[in-house]
């Protein structure tokens, strides 16, 4: 059977009367079909109850990028300009999703909004709009990408550490450590880097691009960039995704031994 992938959704309006919405890009669901090879299930953004209930069901967490940018008052920064948009539906359903996951040992991967909620759940901090800081790049939008291309276009390159998890995940891949290409299409960026992350990649200006939970006892990776969009021509985005898909499908098949074991058990 195929690893169940949780996904939480964000609160989105939608329609002429602006309606919310539990909502997931379709980039996602394709990804989870396609190279992580399981079932996506969305995970609607209502708590931490819902949070709480649905972990044990879940051979994996994805966490997805977004729009709107984490409250602010999760990790003590001031107030976001006005016009930021926020979702406190996810923020309250991401945080304990993360921190359950983690503590299950259940691979998580975290992309562009869900690398910023990773190191907030973990007890880091946010700068919010880090083309606005002296020396700093703008990471919103690639500036020499016209569209359709602005999603998938090289925005910058990263360094990589050479002895960290990203690494590890592309060996025998044609890559180097000191450039790697990403698409960038962010605001917010790590400030205060989580006392549980290690950073494992840098964009030119120093912003962090990636990193590992250390410590965790299964898969537990976030980056900054958006390899949900590339996977298809990419090998290096696909092989993240097919390494969390494997880390998940170890994860469920333990869940099955356990399951199996207790039957046999109760004979």
């Amino acid at each position: 059977m195929r690893p169940l992938i949780g996904i939480p959704c964000c609160m989105k309006a939608f329609g002429a009367f602006a309606m919310p919405n539990h909502a997931v890009s379709d980039h996602y669901i394709k990804v989870v079909l396609g190279p992580i090879g399981g079932i996506p299930i969305l995970v609607p953004a209502a708590g931490s109850a819902v949070a709480a209930e649905v972990l044990p069901r879940l051979d994996g967490l994805m966490l997805t990028g977004s729009r709107s940018n984490v409250a602010p008052d999760l990790y003590a920064g001031p107030p976001h300009l006005e016009g930021t948009p926020e979702d406190p539906a996810r923020d309250s359903t991401t945080i304990p999703l993360i921190l359950g996951a983690l503590e299950r040992a259940i691979p998580v991967f975290a992309i562009c909004r869900g690398f910023q909620e990773l190191n907030v759940a973990l007890g880091g901090s946010l700068n919010q709009r880090i083309q606005d800081l002296p020396g700093r790049m703008d990471h919103s939008t690639p500036t020499d990408q016209a569209l359709p291309k602005v999603r998938t276009g090289k925005a910058h390159a990263v360094r990589v550490a050479p002895d960290g998890m990203l690494a590890r995940q592309w060996q025998g891949l044609d890559w180097s450590p000191q450039a790697v290409p990403v698409n960038s299409l962010h605001n917010q960026g790590v400030a205060q880097l989580a006392p549980r992350l290690v950073a494992e990649a840098w964009a030119p200006d120093g912003t962090i691009e990636a990193g590992r939970v250390e410590g965790a006892a299964g898969f537990a990776l976030g980056v900054q960039w958006h390899p949900e969009y590339d996977w298809a021509e990419d090998a290096l985005s696909r092989r993240l995704f097919e390494s969390f898909g494997e880390a998940a499908r170890r994860h469920a098949s333990k869940g099955a031994d356990l399951d199996l074991a207790a039957t046999l058990a109760a004979e």
